[in-house]
Parts: structure tokens; sequence; C-alpha cells
């Protein structure tokens, strides 16, 4: 009959080590240094014979510190989400702290499952990428001191930093851009703005900005990422304008792909008809003869919201601004190359 494995315990380690529990606990904490070199070897060679790991996650709420930041991602599958995310990580570990991530897929039902998952945790602090209006929850982690940063999206009456793009400035780029290059039709196609303050700003500043740049110029809405209303929009669009005088403005990375893949199925060449998408893809380098993008600074964005935790769970005196918005950088490729 097999025994059951069981982890080894500290009074064990202080046993073997012939030491006490409390230099044991030292050891592995943050008062090595008060130990002897003799006695950190005799712990560090009896923790090695039994295998012994300490529960950090215990250590960390005896003393009121997690040393955890969590953070709530709408799609982790938008390689926007992922490349934020790279930048949070590596921000967390520079500070110390590990990250917890949880994907919503954009579920607000997940979202509140996750933030009471987070909060059982005792996260010193959160990020969050949200799918739904959790102000509720928010306001509870707020009430017991726990620092929020809001990312790429707002969340109504929600009193936090929020991190992200200028987009007001990304649609005026794209706009200028267009226009210099002779265009003077362009369809506008969108993931449904729903919750997502991102999507609706730069929806509605699109739509004032083409005006203003006295652009024709149309929307489209993508539900779900079917395509098949955004195709039936691009064949009037391109019906209705010359083709060589129009061009399509994806409003995120998700929906470049989504128009790519139409233009492929209509035969329609890259440049012919202007294509541009806001979020910088690695394949957009590879489809001839590049697709024009405006680039969003991820890690910078995603390293900026962990400093604003910081700055929250060790308060300084000065104040942070509620919004810190960054400006894209436009990528030139031959998809708007009339």
């Amino acid at each position: 009959m097999s025994s059951i494995s069981r982890r080894s315990t500290i009074i064990e380690v202080a046993r073997l080590a012939g030491a006490s529990k409390t230099s044991v606990s030292r050891y592995f904490g943050e008062e090595r240094d008060r130990l002897s070199p003799s006695l950190q070897a005799r712990i560090a060679h009896a923790a090695g014979t039994l295998g012994y790991q300490p529960n950090q996650m215990a250590r960390g709420l005896k003393g009121g510190r997690s040393k955890l930041i969590g953070m709530l991602v709408a799609d982790i599958r938008n390689p926007f989400s992922v490349a934020i995310t790279h930048g949070v990580e590596q921000a967390c570990r520079q500070y110390g702290y590990s990250l917890v991530v949880c994907n919503t897929d954009n579920d607000p039902k997940q979202e509140h499952q996750h933030l009471d998952l987070l909060g059982a945790y005792q996260v010193e602090g959160l990020v969050v990428n949200a799918s739904g209006s959790p102000e509720r929850q928010l306001h509870t982690f707020i009430s017991q001191g726990t620092p929020i940063v809001l990312l790429d999206r707002e969340v109504d009456h929600v009193a936090a930093e929020v991190v992200g793009l200028d987009n007001h400035l990304a649609i005026d780029m794209a706009l200028e851009h267009l226009a210099d290059q002779g265009y003077q039709a362009v369809l506008y196609v969108s993931e449904a703005p729903e919750q997502s303050s991102t999507r609706q700003k730069r929806l509605a500043r699109f739509c004032h900005a083409a005006k203003q740049h006295g652009l024709a110029y149309a929307t489209s809405l993508l539900a779900n990422s079917d395509s098949a209303a955004t195709l039936q929009a691009l064949s009037s669009f391109l019906a209705t304008h010359q083709p060589s005088a129009c061009a399509v403005l994806c409003g995120n990375g998700n929906a470049t792909l989504i128009v790519t893949r139409l233009f492929q199925q209509l035969g329609l060449p890259l440049g012919e008809v202007g294509l541009m998408g806001i979020d910088e893809l690695d394949w957009c380098a590879l489809v001839p003869p590049g697709i024009t993008t405006l680039a969003q600074p991820t890690d910078t964005i995603g390293k900026t919201a962990v400093q604003c935790l910081m700055h929250r769970i060790a308060p300084h005196a000065s104040s942070m601004p509620t919004e810190l918005s960054f400006s894209p950088t436009l990528i030139e490729r031959g998809s708007t190359h009339p």
C-alpha cells in the first residue's frame, strides 16, 4: 500500500537543523541576515533534505502583505491584452510582486466571480481592464484600502487612474494620414462598443473628425466577430465611392484581422483600397505590401499602471493624475499608398 506524500513542516526543518522555529522563519523571511552563516547553512541543508517549501501566501497574509497584484483582462486572446499583460508582469516583478491574471472573456458574470476570487487572495492592488460595469465590487476594494487602476477602459462612478491610449489623438492621426494620402472616403470598422469606453470614444471621435476633414464616411460594427454585415457594408461603400479613393480604418487589431480577410474574400489588393488599423500586430508587416498601423506603447502602458498602484500602496505626498494617456506611433506601410 503506497503512502500518501505530504509537505514537510517548519518544525521538522527546525528539528533537523538543530534550530528554533523562529530561526527557520527568519531564514525564509526578511531577517535572514540576523542569523549566523553556520546556522543559515544548517537550515538550508535541512530544508533541501526534506524538500521544504515555505507557504509564502500564509506568511504574507500573517504579516498583512500578500505581495500579490490582481489583474482582470477582458479578453486574453486579444493581442493588445497579451502585450499589456507583459508590461504589467514585468513591472510587478521589478517591485517584488507576483501577478494573478484573470480572464473574464468579456463576460460580466465571470468578471464578478474573478473579483470575488481576487478579494479572497487579498491582493494588494488591482489592474482592471473591465468587460462590464463592476463599480459596486470595485467600490468594496477601494473602501478596504486596495488601490485600483483602470486599464484602457473607464468604469462609471469609480474614482481611479485610467491608463491607456489617447484615443482622440489616435483617430486624428489616422484620418490626417489617410487624408494626406489622398483618400476621400473612409469606412470605420469596429467591434461593437457595448461596455467599452475606448470603442465608444474612438467611434464618436471618428464621426466628428471625418466631418472636420471633409471626408465621406460610414461605420460598421462587428457583432461577436460576425463579418457578414461588414462584408455588405464594405461592398456597398466601394460601390458608392470610387474604390481608389476609399480606405478602411479598423478600430483595433481584431477588426484589422477580420477586414484583411474580407479584402482577400473580395479580391481587393491592399493599396488599391486603403487599409489602416489601430494596434500594431506582428503579422501586419507580413501581408504584402504591409498594413499601416498605429502602434500603442503597450509595455509603457502596462508598466505605468503598476507604477500608479505602487504610488497608492506606498502613498506619496504628490497626487497622481486621474488619466494617463499615451500617444500612438504611426507605422506607415504599403496598404495606404494609393
